[in-house]
């Protein structure tokens, strides 16, 4: 199992949306990050600094294979679909990546 995270900005004025999105999420869009190995995924909000961090474990074995899969997952580009233009992604982001991946830098159980 391996711990992720990430970050990304939300418009201020989509905040409530991304809220009422997540708060009625697809079933077909949960069972994917399931099919995906993705468990105890979670979203938190920050603000006034209007940021979001995404952390979960990964449980599988090729994160590149699996999150390759939820690209391709129709419903999951719808979902992303509407929930892109809520999200303001950080200029320091590495190429390619949407939400900007953090390192773990602390655990303890």
């Amino acid at each position: 199992m391996q711990r992720m995270g990430m970050v990304i900005g939300i418009a201020p004025d989509k905040i409530a949306e991304y809220k009422a999105l997540h708060a009625n999420a697809w079933p077909a869009i949960l069972d994917e990050i399931h099919a995906c190995n993705i468990r105890n995924f979670t979203i938190f909000l920050r603000e006034p600094e209007n940021l979001l961090f995404g952390t979960w474990e990964y449980h599988g074995t090729d994160f590149e294979a699996d999150m390759a899969r939820m690209r391709a997952h129709e419903p999951t580009q719808r979902w992303w679909e509407l929930c892109g233009p809520c999200q303001v992604p950080l200029e320091s982001r590495a190429p390619g990546e949407w939400w900007a991946m953090m390192e773990e830098v602390f655990h303890h159980d």
